[in-house]
Order: C-alpha cells, then sequence, then structure tokens
C-alpha cells in the first residue's frame, strides 16, 4: 500500500524530532526531510500547531496499532486483561526519542495529550478513588507501572536490555496479570 503524503510528511517530522527534538518542528525542517515544498506541507496543514497536533496523534495511533496487534483484537472486543497484558508486551520496545519528548511535550498542553491519553483509557486501567482500595486494580496499575517503566527504562539509563531479556520481563508481568486474572475467578476491572 503506498504511504499518502500525509503520512509521509508526518513520518518524516518524527524523524526531524528524533534527531533534534521537538522545537526543531518547522514547515522548513518537515518539508526538507519530506523531500517536499513547503507550500505541499501547507496543504495539509494550516499552521505549526496543527502539524504539532497531527504528530501527537500519528504517533498515538501508531502506538494502538501496536497493541491491538499484540492483543489480536481491537479494544473495545478484549477483557481488561487482555488489553492489559497486550499493552505491557508491546513494551518491550524501548521508548523512541520522538515518542518520550512527544509524550513529555503532550503533557503539558491538553489538546496535545489528547490522543495520548486516549490510547491510555482504552488500553490500560487506572487508578481512580472508586478502585484505590480493590486489591485487583491495584494489582493492574502495578502491572502498568512495571509496563511502562520497562518502557521508559533505555531513555532514562545508559543500561540496556537484551531483546531476549525485554520479552521476559515483559512477559513475566503479562503473566503476572493472567495469574491474578485466574485468581479472581475471571472477572477483572477495567478501571475505567
Amino acid at each position: 500500500m503506498r504511504t499518502s503524503k500525509r503520512t509521509q510528511i508526518l513520518e518524516a517530522a518524527a524523524r526531524v524530532v528524533e534527531r533534534e527534538g521537538v522545537k526543531s518542528v518547522t514547515f522548513d525542517s518537515v518539508a526538507a526531510e519530506a523531500g517536499l515544498t513547503k507550500g505541499g506541507l501547507l496543504y495539509h496543514f494550516a499552521s505549526r500547531d496543527d502539524l504539532v497536533q497531527a504528530i501527537h496523534q500519528h504517533l498515538a495511533d501508531q502506538w494502538e496499532a501496536q497493541i491491538a496487534a499484540a492483543a489480536g483484537k481491537p479494544a473495545h472486543e478484549a477483557t481488561p486483561t487482555e488489553r492489559l497484558a497486550a499493552y505491557t508486551r508491546v513494551s518491550i520496545q524501548s521508548a523512541t526519542r520522538a515518542e518520550l519528548l512527544f509524550m513529555l511535550e503532550g503533557s503539558t498542553t491538553p489538546d496535545h495529550a489528547a490522543p495520548w491519553d486516549a490510547v491510555m483509557e482504552r488500553w490500560a486501567p487506572s487508578l481512580t478513588a472508586t478502585n484505590a482500595h480493590d486489591p485487583e486494580a491495584l494489582d493492574q496499575f502495578i502491572a502498568r507501572l512495571a509496563a511502562d517503566g520497562l518502557w521508559l527504562y533505555e531513555s532514562l539509563t545508559t543500561g540496556r536490555l537484551t531483546p531476549r531479556l525485554r520479552r521476559a520481563l515483559a512477559e513475566r508481568i503479562a503473566t503476572a496479570i493472567d495469574h491474578n486474572d485466574d485468581h479472581c475467578g475471571g472477572h477483572s476491572s477495567d478501571g475505567a
């Protein structure tokens, strides 16, 4: 399938961020990376903010596609345990610089955070005032924190894990989730 110009632009923008950071996203830098003219970018994105918002959505969509592939189904068809296990299994891939920078940048702007938050709401349980005392909800949230830590580990340290070790850690977390679900009679709180 042929990549659309819009997708080509968004992937080029992610490469710019990967090399130079979010602040370096300009029409000129992205046009040069995509092999297009500045006018070609303006056809798809009316402003830099539109482009940045689209990059957030693009990266979040890619992340969700990976999670759905790991689950073998979309979020609405998966049980809470299947969703969290898939989320965990995707954490074997380290955060790219672009993902990490955009998630950090997005956390300061509600519009930019929205695509990331939507993925999290669908796939990973959160702890709320209503479920904070439920042992199962606590276990699921701890598993989510462990998966997030695995995903971030190499971005925050000089340590490197082998792919085999990353897979083993993700499977250990996912197995703990499945094991906890078995002990609870198969009933899972979705944490939403």
